[in-house]
């Protein structure tokens, strides 16, 4: 009896283990960007993570939303294809995150646009398009 207690913890603790090791590999798949570079955005960077199976996207501490308008996000797929999704000034504050559509297959670049004067504000890169 002793023995099949002892290979159930075994067993149990290699459970946890790998449960542990999937759920932090799951955690570290962050991808980040260059930093943006533009006319207004000059610093900050744009990180994708894929959290509770959804696709977000996050700019850095140091990223300065522009003072215009209507700054919005953008992102570029891997065939150019272009999708405007959020506004970054909301009410009572800044947008810093914005979960990505399921219809985006990828993401190669992420812009900000003015949506009121449609213009380019910046935009930075992932090195390789992050799914």
């Amino acid at each position: 009896m002793k023995i099949v207690k002892r290979m159930l913890s075994v067993f149990t603790l290699m459970a946890l283990a790998v449960a542990g090791s999937v759920t932090f590999a799951a955690k570290m798949d962050v991808h980040t960007s260059s930093v943006f570079q533009g006319p207004k955005t000059n610093r900050g960077t744009v990180s994708h993570s894929i959290e509770n199976g959804k696709s977000v996207l996050r700019v850095s501490s140091d990223f300065k939303v522009p003072d215009t308008p209507a700054p919005t996000w953008r992102v570029v797929d891997s065939k150019g294809a272009v999708y405007t999704l959020d506004a970054f000034k909301i009410k009572g504050g800044e947008k810093r995150e914005v979960v990505v559509p399921n219809y985006v297959k990828d993401i190669a670049k992420v812009q900000v646009y003015c949506a009121y004067a449609e213009v380019l504000l910046g935009d930075a890169s992932f090195s390789t398009p992050a799914k």
